[in-house]
């Protein structure tokens, strides 16, 4: 046995509330690696829904990388949600039209780029994830934490707006996980792994 099937939907037998994520995505802007789950307390489609304001035209992508664990009720505020911040209003005049469709011409509403999530990152309960957010590998975001700032890889943050807490290890041994990427490992490998992956011992990996 190398581990569960990636390609399958719920990876738990009779248990239909937490999916392998890729598989039900329907959004060709939403883009997931493998075996990062999502879990939810009552139907897993809501993912899609909780990634807000997330239209065509703003053309940004939610990124999210492989072993990620995703709660249920994290929600990602997309661009489309932006307005015009260092204008007298803030107001989408445009949007109504009826002598206001005019009121964007030659500017355009802000926009912070892609939201992307790294691999083995864990996202707490009902956490919000902000528009363009940077969240690194290995990092944890604790429940009802609001993401507004790029997250350094193997941090702990919580809080709104989301602060580090704690780092999880010290910076050489972040360096040397960073640099291993085992979740690029061939899935052989992995498994073979997998009782020095749920210990702290880094010498021990093969």
């Amino acid at each position: 046995m190398h581990g569960p099937d990636k390609e399958k939907t719920f990876p738990l037998s009779h248990y239909n509330r937490l999916c392998f994520l890729k598989n039900i995505i329907t959004n060709p802007n939403i883009i997931v690696g493998d075996y990062t789950y999502y879990d939810d307390f009552e139907d897993v489609h809501n993912f899609e829904k909780n990634v807000k304001y997330h239209f065509d035209f703003t053309g940004d992508k939610l990124i999210i990388g492989r072993f990620c664990m995703i709660a249920s009720g994290v929600t990602f505020i997309m661009n489309g949600a932006n307005h015009l911040t260092d204008s007298i209003s803030t107001y989408p005049f445009a949007i109504f039209g009826n002598g206001w469709e005019h009121a964007m011409d030659g500017k355009s509403y802000p926009s912070k780029g892609d939201t992307i999530i790294g691999n083995d990152v864990w996202i707490g309960y009902e956490a919000v994830i902000m528009a363009g957010v940077k969240i690194g590998d290995g990092a944890i975001i604790a429940s009802k934490a609001v993401v507004t700032k790029d997250v350094a890889p193997y941090t702990v943050v919580g809080g709104n707006p989301a602060k580090e807490i704690k780092k999880r290890f010290d910076p050489q041994s972040i360096e040397r996980l960073l640099e291993i990427q085992w979740w690029n490992w061939p899935i052989e490998r992995i498994t073979k792994n997998i009782q020095h992956l749920t210990n702290n011992q880094l010498d021990l990996l093969v």
